[in-house]
């Protein structure tokens, strides 16, 4: 089946059926003005999404049940049943069951993005514990995407208007942290984030800050020998190809808001980017999964058990998430139209560059 042009065709998985997922996803389209940009496909089951939608009687929310892509309805929200199953929905428990559903719908979803029939993706959030199985022995969406699409490294990327960091370590304990810092993996994050900044984002020569990994970015080795002996060594070689600077102590950097100088900070562990990430975002953050060779965006939450079914949850982040999806997409094929000819984009910087030198004119 070859995808209409007219709009951008985006699944949506549900993750895990006892949090806020299913919430969020009824809440986003019941604003149809996403339907002007996007033909959402929603891997779930009729069942689960009406178990919610009885709970939000104020909320306009209308779909299309189909159980194949030659049955999209491009102006409606499209439920793709991907089971019939009588599921136990218990909102803010863990249980097995809901963890299963959520991989059952990511599954589905990976194979059609994967045979091109949807786009992009947008995950809701999982629960780490309640996936694993022999099926899904995975800590998360990015290690899963990166072995289903074979990509060699991938990089967990927030993203909101102002401020983007990566992570060169992502889901593993802090005591294991540090033998994960390795030259190799530091120059891999950061070739995937100047190819990403370009390819999805449209920043030609990003400028990329590194911080430490100790305190006080080791204090020239006082406290620790990462940042000589590893980090340094990293950059110096990196600075061949890109624009990068560090590594800067964590603390300094971000109580000084230095993040505010470069396109992208990349941090050496998960908490080291997400609590200033988080902290000083403005606008809602999306969690984007560069390096892969399709599209996949989610919110910068989790599960949210302590409100799941109490019709407290707020939509806007996962609403982001759907609309940087659509932009990466569309930056996408800009990118590769300026790849296949070279002149337009060289003409529309010449004339954005006279315009700026006229305007200079003038003022003087």
């Amino acid at each position: 089946m070859s995808i209409p042009q007219q709009r951008t065709i985006i699944g949506i998985t549900t993750g895990d059926l006892n949090g806020i997922g299913i919430e969020l996803i009824i809440k986003a389209f019941s604003d149809h003005r996403l339907l002007e940009h996007c033909t959402p496909i929603i891997f779930a089951s009729n069942k689960v999404i009406n178990f919610y939608r009885k709970s939000m009687p104020e909320i306009n929310f209308s779909y299309q049940s189909i159980k194949d892509f030659t049955r999209i309805a491009h102006k409606q929200v499209n439920i793709l049943n991907c089971w019939e199953d009588e599921v136990a929905i218990t909102p803010g428990q863990l249980t097995e069951t809901s963890g299963s559903y959520a991989v059952k719908s990511l599954i589905a979803a990976t194979e059609a993005l994967k045979d091109k029939k949807i786009q992009g993706l947008v995950t809701a959030p999982i629960h780490k514990k309640n996936t694993q199985s022999n099926n899904f022995n995975f800590t998360g969406h990015t290690p899963f995407l990166k072995h289903i699409f074979g990509a060699n490294d991938v990089l967990m990327l927030m993203a909101a208007e102002n401020f983007k960091v990566g992570l060169v370590t992502e889901h593993i304990p802090i005591s294991e942290v540090a033998k994960h810092i390795t030259r190799e993996a530091i120059l891999s994050k950061l070739n995937i984030l100047k190819d990403s900044l370009a390819k999805d984002f449209g920043i030609d020569k990003p400028k990329i800050a590194v911080l430490g990994l100790n305190p006080h970015a080791g204090d020239e080795g006082l406290i620790g020998k990462e940042e000589e002996e590893i980090i340094k060594p990293a950059i110096k070689e990196a600075k061949h190809q890109m624009l990068v600077f560090g590594p800067y102590s964590a603390d300094a950097f971000f109580a000084r808001n230095q993040q505010n100088k470069f396109d992208v900070v990349l941090a050496m562990y998960h908490d080291q980017g997400l609590i200033p990430f988080k902290s000083l975002a403005i606008g809602e953050g999306v969690n984007y999964t560069a390096g892969l060779p399709v599209v996949r965006t989610s919110p910068d939450h989790g599960t949210a058990f302590d409100i799941a079914g109490k019709n407290k949850a707020d939509a806007t982040s996962f609403i982001v998430s759907i609309y940087k999806c659509i932009d990466i997409i569309n930056q996408r094929q800009e990118y590769e139209e300026n790849r296949k000819n070279p002149m337009k984009k060289v003409t529309s910087s010449f004339l954005a560059n006279a315009v700026d030198e006229r305007i200079e004119e003038n003022e003087g």
